[in-house]
């Protein structure tokens, strides 16, 4: 015997078995987690993006370094004027290097220094070349402003702490009693480099401050052998410098944050990290200078030369310079540095 199912067209109408509904639904069935309903609130924070970049600015998070770099350039300045200039020791070594300057000051030493006479001037000419040449080509007109202001209030106050300042008290060291500190003409290479360096991009400035450091430095070492400065006038116009472009700076990274912005350094010839440890070599080599010079006319130790003060000095201006050189460098590019860019797969926003 043979059975035969026949299949019927399923009839809306009909009432339909709850076990058979069940059956029929059940696998078909999804449960779903409940949620909240959508309000503005949340649709907001669901379009918002967690990417750094986009909460990123150039120099927002480093304020409080640049505040406390400028705070420590005017602590500096006070206290090499307070020793240099109040105390007997400071007097004594300023002084001395002063003095055995007189040994370099030969018929090669004279033509020597003529040139470096000229480098304030012409460190002034190349700085107004090149602030006017990426002004006009990257329309930065308010980073001209705001680092040109910075240049003239550097010298201005250089002038005035020298008419302000009292004289030197007499410490049983001969000297001049005139005030000499800061060097004017230190001032004028140190903020005319300062200023190119702020306003080139920041893959441009390891290059740029190792070569306004290194002139800077040429100009204060040549106003001593050329006995126009001490040793402490030197140092005290970089932190002078300092004081001025350092807020400066910050304030032309916040006004211009879309040429502020880098990668890290060797991405490009000129941020590679040579610029960076050519100054840090040279200060190492001038601290070796400085502690053989000293250690040979200290306590228990004997004078091999005449000039031991002088190449002191000397080391004490390089070390100076190019320590706020390294610094400078350190403090902008940080401020600059866009947090891990490659990790974002977005195109880096940096200008040439």
């Amino acid at each position: 015997m043979t059975f035969r199912q026949e299949r019927t067209p399923w009839d809306p109408s009909a009432p339909v078995q709850k076990t058979q509904l069940r059956e029929t639904q059940a696998p078909e069935t999804l449960v779903l987690p409940a949620s909240a309903p959508e309000t503005p609130e949340r649709s907001t924070q669901d379009r918002a993006t967690p990417d750094p970049q986009a909460r990123w600015s150039p120099g927002k998070a480093t304020a409080a370094l640049f505040v406390l770099a400028t705070v420590a350039c005017i602590a500096a300045l006070a206290l090499t004027y307070v020793f240099f200039v109040r105390t007997t020791t400071g007097q004594f070594i300023d002084e001395s290097a002063l003095v055995e300057a007189v040994a370099l000051s030969g018929t090669a030493g004279k033509a020597a220094t003529k040139l470096l006479d000229w480098l304030p001037a012409l460190s002034v000419a190349i700085a107004s070349v090149v602030v006017v040449f990426v002004t006009i080509l990257r329309r930065r007109w308010s980073a001209a402003v705001i680092a040109i202001a910075a240049c003239v209030g550097a010298n201005l106050a250089t002038q005035i702490l020298k008419d302000w300042l009292p004289v030197r008290p007499y410490r049983g060291v001969e000297t001049l009693e005139l005030n000499s500190l800061p060097s004017g003409h230190t001032t004028m290479a140190a903020s005319a480099a300062a200023a190119v360096f702020l306003m080139v991009s920041p893959r441009w400035r390891p290059l740029a401050g190792y070569l306004g450091g290194s002139f800077a430095v040429a100009t204060g070492v040549s106003t001593l052998i050329n006995q126009w400065h001490r040793p402490a006038d030197v140092v005290a116009a970089f932190l002078v410098v300092g004081a001025f472009m350092i807020p400066a700076g910050w304030l032309i990274i916040r006004r211009g944050p879309g040429w502020n912005v880098w990668n890290g350094y060797n991405e490009h010839w000129a941020s590679a990290r040579v610029w960076v440890a050519l100054p840090v070599l040279t200060g190492l080599a001038a601290a070796g200078v400085a502690a053989v010079a000293l250690l040979s006319i200290g306590p228990g130790g004997r004078e091999v030369s005449t000039i031991s003060y002088f190449w002191a000095g000397t080391a004490l201006i390089v070390i100076a310079g190019y320590l706020a050189t390294v610094a400078g460098v350190w403090l902008f590019g940080l401020a600059a540095r866009q947090p891990d860019p490659r990790r974002q797969g977005r195109p880096l926003r940096q200008e040439r």
